[in-house]
């Protein structure tokens, strides 16, 4: 994995147990090097999501990144390489970096930050549930990406904004930038929770909401997503 110019082990980061809240400094400057895709997932971690939970999310997104597909779609690009950041968030006071933005350039890459994310603990508060805020913080975290091709949000969560600015408008702004914002809906609490995805989360050019039954479907749900928004539009 790159950043930049910096050769950065993450593997040791996660062992450590060490965390990387929201910083001025990049690790990539965006004129480092360009990407077909540059994505920040959004990883819920409000109360509504348990223990188990949480480690299913990290698994299977862990698991997708490792799936043979994925590093084909991640081929077939023009500059066959993407850049990826983590996040966890939960109320309007709580979002943190978790994996700062990192080039994959190759299968070895793409396993790297796969077991990265499957080992990731939890690292901050429970709280509300506040996409809004998520959003926000989300896009501001592109002004440290490299150049990309695409620019997305991947937000994941079991339910709805409950805390926070109305996240419609904050969609409004986010997609006026030109970034693309996709979610993935749990429905074990709230069965039609796609709906309101769609209605009020998702957004820009060719967005799409994916939904899983319940935390068990995540895992498939999940390296659907990533499959799709790593291949672009077109894929149905």
């Amino acid at each position: 994995m790159r950043r930049g110019t910096f050769r950065f082990a993450p593997m040791i980061v996660a062992l450590l147990g060490l965390s990387f809240p929201f910083w001025s400094a990049p690790h990539i400057r965006a004129q480092d090097t360009d990407v077909d895709l540059a994505l920040v997932l959004a990883i819920d971690c409000s109360f509504s999501v348990d223990a188990n939970e949480f480690r299913l999310q990290m698994e299977g997104l862990g698991r997708a990144f490792m799936r043979e597909d994925v590093k084909a779609a991640i081929r077939r690009g023009d500059r066959q390489r993407i850049a990826v950041t983590a996040m966890q968030w939960s109320d309007e006071a709580n979002q943190m970096v978790v994996l700062p933005w990192t080039i994959i350039a190759g299968g070895a890459d793409a396993d790297e930050v796969g077991a990265v994310l499957a080992r990731m603990p939890r690292r901050l508060a429970e709280g509300g549930t506040s996409i809004s805020t998520a959003l926000v913080f989300g896009s501001a975290l592109f002004a440290a990406a490299p150049s990309a091709e695409r620019r997305v949000i991947d937000v994941s969560s079991d339910g709805r904004n409950n805390i926070g600015p109305p996240v419609n408008a904050a969609r409004d702004r986010i997609v006026a930038q030109g970034i693309t914002i996709n979610a993935l809906a749990i429905l074990n609490e709230w069965p039609t929770l796609d709906v309101y995805f769609e209605n009020q989360v998702v957004g820009g050019q060719a967005h799409f909401v994916i939904p899983a039954n319940d935390y068990d479907a995540y895992a498939e749900a999940i390296y659907r997503k990533l499959l799709r928004e790593i291949t672009g539009p077109g894929i149905s």
